[in-house]
């Protein structure tokens, strides 16, 4: 890694749908070796022993408020991947005092009134309204028929299939929930960044494309780096590199 750290950062890292807080190890592993603090929970309906059923937009965003609560933290970066944008927008206004800023890699950047299902190409809202109604519990499991192509192509099939083996169903509701809070988090004076990877192709490019419109949301150019959507498990030093060049470049 060609990054020259300067000070600790305190770190907590929000995962996206299907992922845990175990999905950051190999980054927070980089992170942690410049002598950064690093944190990343997991959200309620997504740990192997949870229960999914009736999981809210809002409970993990009272997760995530707590997490970061209990520690007494401040100066906190939230650094949000794909759906976490939404929990790390949601917990922002009630965390105000403790964060110094939120990144969003390759995230959801949440507008007023606009769900992660007004977000995405009408055939994902298609797919995943129906794998919810098939399933006991109003979950959507990753769709395996994609996930290689469209969220991990950087990988051999090989190890896109053992990522994939080990995600977790969504809570629906998670998907169907408005933002919490709307828009409070940009009345903060919080700085807002945005990573993109540059080959993430997880919303195709075009209408529903990750760029320009979420990078666009933060009024920032975003910062590039090479890999997928899941380049966390493919390209992690290259990506925590990037995520602390934004935290302390600007």
């Amino acid at each position: 890694m060609d990054y020259a750290p300067t000070a600790s950062e305190d770190l907590v890292l929000v995962h996206g749908a299907w992922h845990g807080g175990w999905t950051w190890q190999p980054v927070a592993s980089y992170l942690r070796a410049f002598g950064h603090r690093v944190s990343a929970p997991t959200s309620p309906g997504l740990g192997i022993n949870d229960d999914p059923r009736g999981v809210t937009l809002a409970d993990c965003v009272n997760s995530l408020v707590d997490h970061v609560d209990s520690s007494d933290r401040t100066g906190v970066t939230l650094i949000a991947h794909s759906w976490g944008g939404f929990v790390a927008a949601g917990a922002a206004p009630r965390l105000a005092s403790r964060l110094k800023r939120i990144v969003f890699w390759s995230a959801f950047v949440p507008e007023e009134g606009r769900s992660l299902l007004d977000e995405v190409p009408p055939e994902y809202v298609e797919s995943f309204t129906a794998l919810a109604a098939a399933s006991p519990d109003n979950t959507v499991a990753p769709p395996a028929e994609s996930f290689h192509e469209s969220f991990m192509a950087d990988a051999s099939p090989e190890a896109a299939a053992v990522v994939h083996a080990i995600l977790r169903p969504q809570p629906f509701r998670t998907f169907t929930d408005e933002p919490v809070d709307g828009e409070k988090y940009r009345l903060l004076d919080i700085p807002l960044e945005y990573v993109l990877s540059s080959d993430d192709i997880a919303l195709p490019p075009g209408k529903f494309g990750w760029a320009p419109r979420m990078p666009d949301r933060c009024e920032v150019a975003p910062t590039l780096v090479a890999g997928s959507h899941e380049s966390m498990f493919t390209r992690p030093a290259e990506l925590a590199e990037a995520l602390l060049s934004v935290c302390v470049a600007r």
